[in-house]
């Protein structure tokens, strides 16, 4: 008999806010989940989800940034798997990929069709600039890491989603002057604004934000080397 699953147990993610430069200033990628789903129904999101078992032994074409990394290895489940999960969630609900060509040994079934563009992951463009854990008392919740990636590390049409899985819908490039009119997740709010920050150049502390809801109190920290 198998175990029941605690869907509440915090689950350890990886989100990534990929920008592009546009016409009217910066645009971030986003999408809207479904009216019918458990977490964040009819919110706009960026790409992301949980940690899988496979992104633990995927090789990386290419590493993080060294201090991004030396940050990420604080905690479990380290960088490793963070920037897979971070890849592998942005090509599946949007299908762009961050990669470079390469051969796989014997890549996983959860990235067998990435495999197949003949593209091994790349993580050199993200750059970890958040963390959160969701509050207790929601249907799902996660230990997020936010990372920000340029669109030009992206191989292919920054405008094909046709290869996206359905679990956002809308996926559209959305200016930083107009996303937080979208219907957003409170936290989606505040890491727009520190993303917002770090492109406009602007002075920010050696440091990475961290929403601490582990218990039912909050806490906010920085993560510091």
């Amino acid at each position: 008999m198998t175990a029941a699953v605690d869907k509440t147990a915090i689950r350890h993610a990886a989100t990534v806010l990929l920008v592009r430069a546009g016409s009217d200033g910066p645009q971030v990628l986003m999408g809207q989940r479904g009216s019918r789903a458990a977490f964040m129904p009819d919110k706009f999101v960026f790409p992301g989800g949980a940690v899988d078992a496979s992104d633990f032994v995927v090789p990386l074409a290419r590493p993080l940034d060294a201090e991004c990394a030396a940050r990420l290895s604080l905690d479990p489940p380290g960088p490793q798997a963070l920037a897979a999960a971070a890849i592998r969630e942005l090509w599946e609900e949007t299908g762009l990929m961050l990669g470079v060509a390469g051969a796989w040994p014997s890549p996983p079934a959860d990235w067998q069709r990435f495999a197949e563009h003949g593209l091994l992951p790349d993580a050199s463009g993200l750059r970890y600039i958040f963390r959160a854990i969701t509050p207790p008392g929601r249907p799902r919740r996660f230990d997020a890491r936010f990372f920000l990636a340029d669109a030009g590390h992206v191989v292919g049409d920054l405008d094909d989603f046709s290869a996206a899985c359905e679990e956002l819908s809308h996926l559209h490039w959305v200016p930083f002057a107009t996303a937080r009119k979208l219907n957003l997740p409170f936290i989606t709010e505040v890491v727009l604004a520190e993303a917002q920050a770090r492109i406009m150049g602007e002075d920010m502390p050696p440091s990475v934000p961290f929403f601490d809801n582990s218990t039912g109190v909050s806490r906010f920290h920085r993560i510091e080397l």
